[in-house]
């Protein structure tokens, strides 16, 4: 059976409905992630939940530990990843509390490390595609079974903040003809997830129209917040109704590593093996 992952976001810090749950606090060879982790069952599916930012907010998106929280939950079983996302809106069409469901990033971030083979160990993974199709599928029905307001495909650019774009970078990003949405932390974390063989999709809440459009306010935090409260109950929806029927399907993420590992077991040094084990020790066995 699928045990969903679900990466809350901004005013997501805990799921409802979650039946036996329990509460662990874990440690990985990356650090520790941004909080406990949240485990539970909705119905026969187990999920397993991780605010982002810890609860209480206390991590901004350079400070979050992406390598420990995609660790952490692939060494609790996840089999796929629902990172739920506040973000700004770059198109007129795509209004504050319409779910946008993206299928591609552009990477702005400049200084969080994005990979777990480094310090002697060498993988590259295929990245074209960066969004399952398989969790994005379940996302769709689930909001098309509840009836809200959502849209499919585009880009997410995912700048480094913390602060908000300037209005020249609002527009810039606008001229780039794919861009849907814009955030700050689901980079590097969807590459995390592709390293870690896990199907990964972007749920997508938007708060605001960024800073592009004359016709609204600059984007401040209150409006961020107050739209984004409005969302959380609409992510706790999706969330249930995914529950109850789950992604399925195979995914060229649960083989990502495959043709990618390019150093030989004996090469790889034992602090190295320690980190990896977990997510590539399969294909040395």
């Amino acid at each position: 059976m699928p045990v969903i992952g679900v990466i809350g976001g901004s005013g997501l810090y805990a799921i409802d409905g979650l039946q036996d749950v329990k509460e662990t606090a874990v440690s990985t060879p990356f650090g520790a992630p941004s909080d406990a982790l949240i485990e539970g069952h909705i119905g026969d599916t187990r999920l397993v939940f991780l605010p982002r930012h810890g609860r209480g907010h206390r991590f901004s998106p350079s400070e979050i530990n992406y390598r420990a929280n995609i660790y952490a939950l692939k060494q609790a079983g996840v089999t796929d990843i629902i990172s739920v996302s506040a973000v700004g809106s770059m198109r007129e069409q795509f209004a504050p509390g319409d779910v946008v469901l993206p299928d591609q990033f552009i990477d702005r971030t400049v200084g969080r490390p994005r990979t777990f083979f480094e310090g002697g160990v060498v993988a590259h993974v295929g990245f074209a595609d960066p969004i399952s199709e398989r969790v994005r599928g379940a996302l769709r029905t689930a909001c098309e079974q509840l009836n809200l307001r959502h849209h499919v495909g585009g880009s997410y650019v995912c700048i480094e903040g913390p602060q908000f774009s300037t209005r020249a970078e609002s527009h810039l990003f606008r001229t780039w003809p794919s861009i849907a949405v814009i955030g700050m932390t689901n980079m590097p974390e969807a590459r995390l997830a592709r390293e870690a063989e896990l199907p990964y999709a972007t749920m997508a809440m938007v708060t605001d129209y960024d800073c592009w459009n004359a016709a609204h306010d600059a984007v401040t935090v209150d409006q961020v917040i107050a739209t984004l409260t409005a969302n959380v109950s609409k992510a706790r929806q999706v969330i249930a109704a995914i529950a109850a029927n789950p992604p399925s399907g195979d995914c060229p993420s649960q083989s990502a590593l495959q043709h990618a590992i390019m150093t030989s077991r004996d090469a790889i040094p034992a602090d190295a093996w320690e980190r990896v084990q977990l997510l590539a020790g399969r294909y040395y066995d």
